[in-house]
């Protein structure tokens, strides 16, 4: 009798399970004041969050590989779960940023916040529209990090369960035997 060979379980490392550690999730966050950056830095290390800052929306899209002038070398695994960014910046808003990002194959899904110490509804407005995830009033808050993070790791916890079911059913189309087998409990 022919022995049948499972698949083996992976172990997946990049979400929070049972299947290993999760990795942090990584913010890329954009602001031209060194003390802000210093500031929202802080907050979201502070949130067990990894961090990479950068002083312009300019140097944003070269980290992201996204200016063609000059493209970032050796990120082309690069994963960032979450930009954030100022929107009042010289050279090119937040808002123009967001644009960028949106029209993006590669990043238009990773959620865009913008920050700003200026209240105008209709700027508020016109983010939110064009597709920000989020509009923060600055001081940013600990409680808006957590809340952002908490936000983001529902969502990256469903991706993670929808991929886990896919899998499932092409391992029952694979190994359609077993799958006979597991149902009839044998």
């Amino acid at each position: 009798m022919a022995e049948v060979m499972l698949p083996r379980k992976m172990e997946i490392l990049n979400h929070s399970s049972k299947f290993g550690s999760p990795d942090p999730l990584h913010v890329l966050a954009v602001d031209d004041s060194h003390v802000d950056r210093k500031f929202i830095e802080r907050l979201l290390r502070v949130s067990s969050c990894k961090v990479t800052v950068v002083d312009s929306a300019t140097r944003a899209l070269q980290y992201l590989g996204l200016d063609v002038e000059e493209k970032s070398v050796g990120f082309e695994d690069l994963k960032v779960n979450l930009i954030m960014t100022d929107y009042s910046m010289p050279g090119m808003t937040g808002y123009e940023l967001l644009k960028k990002i949106k029209e993006s194959s590669a990043f238009r899904e990773v959620p865009v916040v913008i920050m700003s110490s200026e209240n105008i509804l209709p700027r508020i407005d016109r983010c939110l529209e064009e597709g920000a995830e989020d509009f923060l009033l600055k001081p940013v808050k600990l409680s808006d990090v957590k809340r952002l993070r908490d936000s983001l790791m529902k969502v990256e916890d469903l991706s993670f369960t929808k991929s886990i079911q896919k899998r499932e059913l092409e391992t029952e189309n694979v190994y359609p035997v077993h799958s006979q087998l597991k149902r009839a409990k044998i």
